[in-house]
């Protein structure tokens, strides 16, 4: 079943048109990855999704519900939530409050202890961390808070933008075990990231993005055989 449909979407900035005439699919318990170099227009989409931007043309639904001119706080009760490039925490309060902030939603307001429950199963660290402000973590930690904050907000598709942006290889591999385990709980994931190798590897399809345009699309093994995909963004 299909939850989140995009049909042939234009969006610009200002005079600046950055995605043209686009259309993808995720499915319900899919994780989704988009790959692109820098420019491609890969936050923007997300940012569209979201209710951030508003397309000059074309049709975004999710669930079935046309989202397109919803507000961004709509948009997350329904249940479609976005984890931006950068983490964007609140850097002077705790990591709890950091966390209690993301389930402000009416749907996730009853849910509170259960899913915070699975946020510190999750990220043990973040329990041992609970009452540091934001600002003291590690870049990494701080990646935990802000996947943890989406958690919180029990969604039914999670948007992860770069979530590998800035780690060290170690924490790299642990955020994207968290984020296919995230998808195992039953979290549609639609992923955006520069690590190609490492964000296909743990999807089920992908799409290429290529000066707002989408290049190319297929199951995640076959963009990963792809000669293009090898040359152009693994260097092999």
């Amino acid at each position: 079943m299909s939850l989140l449909n995009i049909n042939k979407i234009d969006v610009s900035y200002g005079d600046v048109q950055v995605i043209y005439d686009l259309s993808l699919h995720v499915n319900e318990g899919e994780v989704v990855s988009i790959i692109g170099g820098n420019g491609a227009g890969k936050s923007t989409l997300l940012r569209t999704i979201s209710g951030l931007l508003n397309p000059s043309g074309g049709e975004i639904k999710f669930a079935s519900d046309n989202i397109q001119g919803s507000t961004p706080e709509k948009i997350v009760d329904a249940g479609l939530i976005h984890i931006p490039e950068g983490r964007r925490l609140f850097s002077l309060m705790s990591v709890y409050d950091n966390l209690i902030v993301g389930a402000y939603s009416k749907r996730a307001k009853d849910h509170v202890e259960k899913s915070l429950a699975t946020v510190y199963e999750m990220f043990p660290r973040l329990e041992e961390r609970k009452d540091q402000l934001a600002m003291t973590l590690s870049g990494g930690e701080q990646q935990m808070v802000a996947i943890g904050r989406g958690i919180m907000a029990c969604p039914k598709l999670m948007m992860l933008d770069e979530p590998s942006l800035g780690l060290a290889p170690i924490l790299i591999n642990e955020i994207f075990a968290n984020v296919r385990a995230i998808a195992d709980k039953g979290t549609t994931v639609l992923l955006v990231e520069q690590d190609v190798q490492h964000s296909l590897s743990l999807s089920d399809r992908g799409y290429v993005l290529e000066h707002g345009r989408v290049s190319m699309e297929g199951s995640a093994k076959d963009l990963l055989n792809n000669p293009h995909i090898k040359t152009a963004y693994l260097g092999i």
